[in-house]
């Protein structure tokens, strides 16, 4: 399987301009992460981010730390547990960590943080299908 990004990811895509526009830079130990001031767009519950948007955010993690660790691939299980709600305007951090790749899966884990008191807000595991990739 091949992909093409052209920039227009709702999580990522910089020329999207509804979407978050993540910006995951690597990290550590085959990890990537990215800040992000959470806009009040992305209301579920009064006060609240929708959960979807957490999700979005930690399947954007997984995706990311496994392209700057050099195997790049498509989501084909995300299992999320949330810690707690996501509050509208919270600074948050969103971490993506490979934790191993055999064959052609990449094995990721992510979190979604507080930037300030580091209470998370959800983790997640994830298997993703390592792909051939295109850019523009």
């Amino acid at each position: 399987m091949e992909v093409h990004f052209d920039g227009h990811c709702f999580g990522c895509g910089q020329l999207n301009q509804e979407g978050l526009r993540l910006r995951f830079e690597p990290g550590p130990e085959s990890s990537a992460a990215a800040d992000y001031d959470v806009p009040e767009r992305f209301q579920s519950w009064a006060g609240m981010a929708h959960g979807g948007i957490v999700a979005l955010m930690l399947d954007e993690a997984v995706g990311w730390a496994a392209w700057h660790a050099g195997h790049p691939g498509v989501t084909g299980r995300l299992a999320v547990s949330y810690r707690r709600p996501m509050k509208l305007g919270e600074q948050v951090r969103i971490v993506g960590r490979v934790e191993r790749v055999r064959r052609t899966l990449v094995y990721v884990t992510a979190f979604v943080e507080n930037r300030h008191d580091h209470s998370r807000v959800a983790d997640a595991t994830a298997t993703l299908m390592e792909v051939k990739t295109v850019i523009d």
